[in-house]
């Protein structure tokens, strides 16, 4: 039998809370203490889908398997920028995985779909840039499900991870310690939600 989830407490962690941008962007999964949820569905999102979101997707997955939480979250990624046709994962974010030990799970991008917004119960921008595209498209009603990657990273002034598809293999690495740092944040989050 699937567990109840219960809503986060209302404190704030001080260590995002203290981020300029924090009270604007950031609000709890909003989930009806009625409702129960089988797993708890998280959408990564980055403008093509095939750096950062794919690259924050199986860190996330690895750390919910080592928490436990594999049968519990659903994670996936998409692009709000991706084209018609599906393009693999770019070959430097998959040697940056594997260097760590993360499977490159991801096959093929993909455009961010409006029934998103009604399937995941959390969608998680990896910039600005991102984070504004989504909340145009998102319906009203369903616009705190849309929150920054980086709200979850604890300890750092970073508000977005930086697009490195222009960059070298140095830039890979830097996206994957955020992706680390912010998802071992989500991964508490989820914790507090997943009883």
């Amino acid at each position: 039998m699937s567990k109840m989830l219960e809503a986060p407490a209302t404190e704030p962690d001080p260590e995002v809370a203290h981020h300029s941008w924090f009270n604007t962007i950031f609000s709890p999964i909003e989930i009806a203490p009625s409702q129960y949820l089988p797993m708890l569905k998280i959408l990564i999102v980055c403008k093509a889908n095939i750096c950062r979101s794919p690259m924050a997707q199986a860190v996330l997955l690895k750390f919910a398997e080592d928490a436990g939480l594999k049968r519990k979250l659903r994670v996936d990624s998409a692009g709000t920028h991706a084209g018609r046709i599906s393009e693999r994962m770019d070959a430097r974010a998959k040697n940056a995985l594997s260097a760590r030990g993360y499977a490159a799970g991801k096959d093929r991008s993909r455009k961010v779909a409006e029934s998103d917004f009604n399937t995941y119960e959390l969608i998680l921008a990896m910039d600005q840039s991102n984070l504004a595209d989504l909340q145009q498209i998102c319906p009203s009603h369903l616009k705190h499900k849309v929150q920054s990657f980086m709200a979850y990273a604890h300890k750092t002034d970073i508000d977005e991870v930086p697009d490195p598809y222009f960059g070298n293999a140095q830039g890979f690495e830097r996206v994957l310690d955020l992706c680390e740092a912010s998802a071992r944040g989500v991964i508490a989050h989820c914790q507090s939600l997943i009883r």
